[in-house]
C-alpha cells in the first residue's frame, strides 16, 4: 500500500463534533483501488486532516470500507474524544456499519469488525448523494492518477511515501489530560435547556413540530413558565436567555427572561423537528394513516415525515446551534428556551448514546436539563428532566 498524505501534522483538537467523509472505487472492479477519507471541523467546514491512499487491486467495496476505517483513524489522530457523523454515498457501507444490514460477503466481515472498533459509541451513520460526498472522491482519484495528498488541504505535498497517518510528536501533558478527566484549567460553559411549558397538543400527545401549527401555552403551560422562572431567579448568575422562534417557547422565555432581567435571543436553529404531515396528529392517528412511513420513521433517525424533517437532520442542525453557543458565550451560564427533541439530541450527544435512545426518553414540559461543556471540548450531564415546583 502506498501513501500520499503527509506532514506538516495539524494539532490534535479534543472533543467536540466532527464529520468523517469518505469515499473508495477501482477501476476495473476489481482493479486498481484507491481510497479518499477526511475529518471535517462542521462549524467551520474546515478539513482537519485528510488522506489519499491507493491500495492495489480490489473491489469497490474494500475500498469503501479502506477509506471508512482511514476516516475513522485520521478522526481518532486529530480529534480525539469528538463525537462523529459519518457521511459516505455507499449505501451499503452506510447501512451495514447502522446495523441495518446484514454483512454477508465474508471479505466484508473482518473490514466491518475493524471500522466498528474505530467507531466511538453513537457514531451517526449518513448516506449523501455522491454530489454531496465529492470531496473525499477527489483525494481518491488524486491518489489513483498518482497525484500527492497533503495532510492538509493546501499544505506541502510530501516528499515521500509514508503510512496512512502522520506521527504526531509525544502528547504534551495538556493534550493528554485532554483524552480523559484531567483537570480543567477554563470553567465550563453552562447551558440549561428549559422545555417550553404545556400547550393543547401537549396535553393530547400530538405532532407539534415547526411546520404545523404554532399552538400557545395553556394556563398550565404559563403557570409552568413562571415556576421554572422563579427557579431560576434562585439560582442566579445566568448571563443569557435564547429561544427557539415559536410562540411556546417564546412565551416562556419571556417569562424567564423578565424574571432575571435580561432580553430574549431568539435563534431559529432551536426549533423543534419538523413533522411535515404529521404535524397536529397523534401518534394513534399517524399510525393509522401513515403506518409504512412510521414504521420506516421508527426504524431509522435517517428517515424523515413525510414533508418533514429527520432526526439526523434536526441533530446536525441543533449541534451547529449548541457551537454557536459555545463560541458566543465561552464560561457563561446560558438558558435555552427550546423543544423535546433538541433537548434529547444534547443529552444523546453528551452519553454518546445511539440515535433511537431518543425513543426512550421521556421530557416533561417545563423541565430543565443541564449540561456543561468545558473548552478540551469535555462534557457533563449535570441533570436531566428537573421539574420546578409550581408557583
Amino acid at each position: 500500500m502506498s501513501s500520499t498524505h503527509s506532514d506538516p501534522t495539524p494539532p490534535p483538537r479534543s472533543g467536540h463534533h466532527v464529520i468523517v467523509e469518505a469515499d473508495g472505487g477501482s477501476r476495473g472492479n476489481p482493479g486498481p483501488a484507491s481510497y479518499g477519507a477526511l475529518v471535517r471541523d462542521p462549524a467551520t467546514g474546515e478539513v482537519i486532516a485528510q488522506a489519499g491512499v491507493t491500495i492495489g487491486v480490489a473491489t469497490n467495496n474494500v475500498a469503501e470500507y479502506s477509506g471508512l476505517i482511514a476516516g475513522l483513524e485520521l478522526a481518532a489522530e486529530y480529534a480525539p474524544n469528538a463525537s462523529i457523523e459519518v457521511r459516505m454515498d455507499s449505501k451499503l457501507v452506510i447501512e451495514q456499519m447502522a446495523g441495518r444490514w446484514k454483512i454477508k460477503h465474508p471479505d466484508m466481515k473482518p473490514l466491518a469488525m475493524k471500522a466498528q472498533s474505530l467507531a466511538p459509541f453513537g457514531t451517526e451513520w449518513t448516506w449523501v448523494p455522491r454530489a454531496q460526498n465529492s470531496a473525499a472522491d477527489a483525494l481518491a482519484n488524486m491518489a489513483l492518477d498518482g497525484k500527492p495528498v497533503p495532510l492538509r488541504p493546501g499544505a506541502a505535498a510530501p516528499s515521500a511515501a509514508g503510512k496512512t497517518g502522520a506521527v504526531p510528536t509525544e502528547a504534551t501533558d495538556q493534550q493528554k489530560a485532554m483524552r480523559g478527566w484531567g483537570a480543567q484549567a477554563e470553567p465550563p460553559t453552562q447551558l440549561i435547556f428549559l422545555r417550553h411549558g404545556e400547550t393543547p397538543h401537549t396535553v393530547d400527545k400530538r405532532f407539534s413540530g415547526s411546520g404545523g401549527a404554532d399552538p400557545a401555552l395553556s394556563e398550565t403551560g404559563v403557570a409552568q413558565a413562571q415556576a421554572a422562572a422563579q427557579y431560576l431567579s434562585m439560582i442566579g448568575g445566568v448571563d443569557a436567555v435564547i429561544s427557539s422562534p415559536m410562540l411556546r417557547t417564546r412565551q416562556t422565555a419571556g417569562t424567564v427572561a423578565d424574571a432575571l432581567g435580561l432580553d430574549v435571543v431568539v435563534n431559529d436553529a432551536w426549533v423543534e423537528c419538523s413533522f411535515g404531515d404529521w404535524d397536529g396528529f397523534t401518534f394513534a392517528e399517524v399510525q393509522e394513516k401513515w403506518p409504512e412511513a412510521l414504521n420506516a420513521w421508527m426504524e431509522s433517525t435517517s428517515v424523515a415525515p413525510p414533508g418533514g424533517e429527520s432526526f439526523d437532520a434536526c441533530a446536525r442542525r441543533a449541534r451547529s446551534a449548541r457551537d454557536s453557543v459555545l463560541s458566543a458565550y465561552p464560561g457563561k451560564t446560558v438558558v435555552v428556551v427550546t423543544h423535546v427533541t433538541p433537548i434529547k439530541l444534547m443529552v444523546r450527544g453528551v452519553l454518546q448514546a445511539p440515535m433511537t435512545s431518543l425513543f426512550r426518553m421521556e421530557l416533561r414540559p417545563a423541565t430543565i436539563t443541564e449540561i456543561h461543556w468545558y473548552a478540551d471540548g469535555l462534557a457533563s450531564l449535570k441533570s436531566f428532566n428537573i421539574q420546578p415546583a409550581l408557583v
